[in-house]
């Protein structure tokens, strides 16, 4: 009896120590977990004039993971409006640094600049399973680290749950599942639809009603993808593209220019321009990070680019981009996509000198490249 009562006891006091310790582990993950959901700061520079919520050209989103700031650089002079998205797929972190280089330095003298570094907010708060992602990553700058948050390809499923088996699109077309929470996957979008949807019919809106006269869409790319280093525009843009491109190729900066597939549905490329009247471009740089063929899967690799499985792979002959021991690292990924910005802006000009777009102080590649992309943030406020 004494030796039961012993053994009873002694599994609660079991119990109890596990239960106490479960409580502790969610106490520390719960934290981590919460602190997903804090942006990292963004330091506006004197070009801001305003910020205001998507939601305020679509209701429904608002309340939601979704919702997110817009950046507008307004100039003294009327002219056209652009429009840059970065943060479309946060696992591709130089869409997301472009857009926040432009918000933290430019200065807008005609027209305006509207730019959203986190199109899709909600990715920005979950990383991909399975695939060992950091939930941040960090930049030097002249006042010490600022850390950015390394997200997922799509929605977090939090907020849009669950998945259906096959995801059919506004247009009809059939994709997988997980589809359904890619934002690129989801134009022209709907008012009364998945999360995603909503999300990208807000943006489509924002195009509408400020109409917006170009479009930009900033993406990475995984080095062994064919569509890299490239500018795909929708058939009314191509003009604009293709003279973008030779202007970056006589300053040394190889781009290809691909025609956006008129059968290829729920693309920013293609909806935006059938949708509404803007000039339609998606922007590819290569991230080793976003790659099937890379090794250990770090901070280190997300900054710096470099990787020798790819540095393998591109001896092979497996690759659609360059790749040595240098790697490809932020700062050009991020300066390319500011030089072939500023270069379809200045092109769009000369096209549209009615409708011109003038901002000064865009970091370009050769100064990316020479004083580092920490240069060009703001210091981390203490």
């Amino acid at each position: 009896m004494t030796n039961e009562k012993g053994r009873y006891y002694g599994s609660v006091w079991t119990a109890l120590a596990l239960f106490i310790l479960v409580g502790i582990v969610l106490l520390i993950v719960s934290h981590d977990f919460l602190a997903m959901r804090v942006d990292p700061p963004i330091y506006p520079g004197v070009g801001v004039t305003r910020v205001v919520r998507l939601s305020s050209y679509s209701q429904a989103i608002a309340n939601t993971g979704a919702d997110t700031d817009i950046y507008f650089l307004e100039g003294s002079e009327p002219g056209g409006t652009v429009l840059l998205l970065g943060g479309t797929h946060p696992n591709e972190p130089a869409a997301s640094l472009a857009a926040i280089t432009l918000i933290e330095n430019v200065v807008v003298q005609r027209g305006r600049l509207i730019v959203i570094p986190r199109a899709n907010h909600s990715a920005f708060t979950c990383t991909e399973p399975q695939e060992g992602y950091p939930q941040t990553y960090a930049i030097e700058t002249s006042g010490g680290s600022r850390i950015f948050r390394y997200g997922s390809r799509g929605t977090n499923p939090i907020d849009q749950w669950p998945d259906p088996v096959i995801y059919v699109g506004a247009s009809g077309q059939s994709l997988a599942g997980t589809e359904v929470r890619n934002l690129n996957r989801s134009y022209p979008g709907s008012e009364h639809g998945y999360l995603t949807e909503r999300l990208a019919y807000a943006i489509v809106s924002l195009i509408v009603q400020e109409e917006v006269d170009m479009a930009i869409d900033l993406h990475e790319a995984s080095p062994e993808y064919p569509v890299i280093n490239a500018i795909v525009a929708h058939e009314r843009a191509l003009d604009i593209a293709v003279e973008a491109s030779m202007y970056l190729e006589f300053e040394g900066m190889a781009i290809g220019v691909e025609r956006s597939p008129e059968n290829l549905r729920g693309l920013s490329h293609r909806e935006w321009g059938d949708a509404t009247d803007t000039l339609a471009l998606l922007m590819e740089a290569p991230n080793p990070a976003q790659g099937r063929l890379r090794g250990r899967t770090d901070q280190e690799l997300i900054v710096t680019g470099k990787d020798p499985y790819y540095v393998r792979a591109a001896e092979q002959g497996l690759l659609y981009v360059p790749f040595t021991e240098e790697g490809h690292p932020i700062e050009e990924r991020v300066g390319r996509h500011l030089q072939a910005f500023a270069t379809l802006v200045d092109v769009f000009d000369e096209h549209h000198p009615d409708r011109a777009v003038v901002a000064t102080k865009i970091p370009l590649l050769e100064q990316m490249l020479r004083n580092g992309l920490g240069a060009y943030l703001a210091p981390p406020e203490s």
